[in-house]
C-alpha cells in the first residue's frame, strides 16, 4: 500500500470493476496567535465539506471565537475540538490564515502540509524555518489561475482596500495625529486629496470607498488598461496617471492620504516612495501601506500591529499593519473561505497529487522538502529555485 508524503491513513475499497483509493487526511485548525489576529482558517461549512468526505478535522479550542464561530458549530460540522495548539499542528495538513510566527516554528516538520498566507519574500526567518524543517508550504497569495487571477488573495485584498480608506480617514483626524481633514469636505471647503498607488484589487476597492466618501482621488498604475478601466467606470469622478517617479513625486506633495496598493505576486514590493520624498509631503498627512505584507512600497515602512498601528517620520503618519483584515474577522473569515475551501478539499482528497495536477496549486507551492519552489521567493533571497514539478518528482 502506497502512502503520500503525509501521514494520512489510506483505505482501500474493493470493487468488482476497479480498486478505489480513498485518502483520509487529518486537517488541523489552530487558533491564530499573531497580534490581534482574530480570523480563523476554516468556517464550519468548510469543515463539513471535509468531514463529509471522510477526513478528520482537529480544531483547537476557541479557534473561531473571535470570528463569532463557536466550538459547538465546529462540532456540529463533524470536527473534533482539541485542547492545545500542538494537537491541531499534529495533523497531516494545517490550514491557517496568517504565516507562522516564531513561537510556532517548532511545529514545522517534514511531513506537514501548511496551507496559509506566507508572504515569504519579506520574511527571511520564516523562509529559513520552512526550509530547515522540510515543510511543504503552499501560500494562498501565490495560488494563480491560468488567466493570471489570484483567487485566494483577492478576497483579503478587497477587504484591505476598503479598510485602507476607512483607516486613512480615521488617522487624518487631529486626535490621531493627522492634519484634521474630513475626507469629503463640506460645502465651501475642499475634500481630502487621496493618492492610490496601484490599480489592482486593493487599489480599486480603496478608490471605491474614497470616491464614495467624496474625496478627490488620483490613482496611479503602470498599466494603461487598468487606468482606462477605472476612468470608464468612474466617468471623471477620479483622476488617473501613469505611475512613474515624476508623477509620484508630483502627486504626493499635495496628498492628505496615500494608499500603497502595489503587488508583485510572491515577490517583494518595490519602493515607490523613498525616504527623500517624505519631507515634500504635508505635515500630518497619512500613508497606509497595504503592501507591508510584501515588504511595503514605501522605503520607511516597517510592519506594525493593531495594538500599536502607527508611527511618524518627518511629520507623516505611517499605518503599516500587516494583517488589516483581522480587524473585521467575521467578514474576512467567510470571504476567505469562499475561495480557499475548494482548494483545501482538493488537497485533502489527493494530497500532493493535487499540486501535481493543478497548475494553480503548483504556483502556490513555495517550499518543499527543503527547496524553494517559487521563483520570486528565490530571487528575494538570492537562493536556488526548484521547479515545483521537478521537486515533487
Amino acid at each position: 500500500m502506497q502512502y503520500l508524503s503525509y501521514s494520512a491513513k489510506v483505505i482501500a475499497f474493493e470493487s468488482p470493476l476497479s480498486t478505489i483509493w480513498n485518502y483520509i487526511m487529518r486537517i488541523g485548525l489552530p487558533k491564530e496567535i499573531k497580534d490581534n489576529e482574530s480570523r480563523v482558517g476554516m468556517t464550519p461549512g468548510a469543515v463539513k465539506a471535509l468531514t463529509k468526505r471522510g477526513h478528520k478535522v482537529l480544531v483547537e479550542k476557541s479557534a473561531g471565537v473571535e470570528s463569532s464561530i463557536s466550538d459547538e458549530e465546529y462540532q456540529a460540522a463533524g470536527a473534533d475540538i482539541v485542547p492545545y495548539a500542538e494537537d491541531a499542528w499534529s495533523a497531516d495538513m494545517v490550514v491557517k490564515v496568517k504565516e507562522p510566527i516564531a513561537t510556532e516554528y517548532n511545529y514545522l516538520r517534514q511531513d506537514l502540509i501548511l496551507f496559509t498566507y506566507l508572504h515569504l519574500a519579506s520574511d527571511k526567518p520564516l523562509t529559513e524555518a520552512l526550509l530547515a524543517s522540510g515543510t511543504t508550504g503552499i501560500a494562498y497569495e501565490t495560488v494563480q489561475t491560468a488567466n493570471g487571477q489570484l483567487p485566494l488573495l483577492t478576497p483579503m485584498s478587497e477587504v484591505a482596500g476598503r479598510m485602507a480608506t476607512q483607516v486613512g480617514a480615521t488617522y487624518l483626524q487631529k486626535s490621531h495625529g493627522g492634519r484634521g481633514v474630513l475626507m469629503g469636505g463640506v460645502p465651501g471647503v475642499a475634500p481630502a486629496n487621496v493618492v492610490i498607488l496601484g490599480a489592482g484589487i486593493v487599489g480599486t476597492n480603496a478608490a471605491r470607498v474614497a470616491v464614495g466618501l467624496g474625496a478627490h482621488v488620483t490613482v496611479l498604475d503602470i498599466s494603461h488598461d487598468r487606468l482606462k478601466y477605472l476612468d470608464d467606470i468612474y466617468r471623471g469622478h477620479l483622476q488617473t496617471r501613469i505611475s512613474d517617479e515624476y508623477n509620484i513625486e508630483d502627486v504626493i506633495c499635495e496628498a492628505d492620504l496615500v494608499i500603497g496598493a502595489v503587488l508583485i505576486p510572491g515577490g517583494r514590493a518595490p519602493w515607490l516612495i523613498t525616504r527623500n520624498m517624505l519631507p515634500t509631503m504635508r505635515k500630518g498627512s497619512v500613508i497606509v501601506d497595504v503592501a507591508v505584507d510584501q515588504g511595503g512600497c514605501v522605503e520607511t515602512t516597517r510592519a506594525t500591529t493593531h495594538s500599536n498601528p502607527t508611527f511618524e517620520i518627518d511629520g507623516v503618519v505611517h499605518y503599516c499593519v500587516a494583517n488589516m483584515p483581522g480587524a473585521v474577522p467575521r467578514t474576512s473569515t467567510f470571504a476567505l473561505n469562499n475561495q480557499t475551501a475548494v482548494y483545501t478539499l482538493h488537497l485533502a482528497n489527493e494530497g500532493l497529487d493535487a499540486v501535481r495536477k493543478d497548475t494553480a496549486l503548483q504556483l502556490g507551492l513555495n517550499t518543499y522538502q527543503g527547496a524553494i519552489t517559487h521563483p520570486a521567493v528565490a530571487e528575494a533571497f538570492v537562493l536556488n529555485y526548484s521547479n515545483p514539478l521537478s521537486a515533487l518528482a
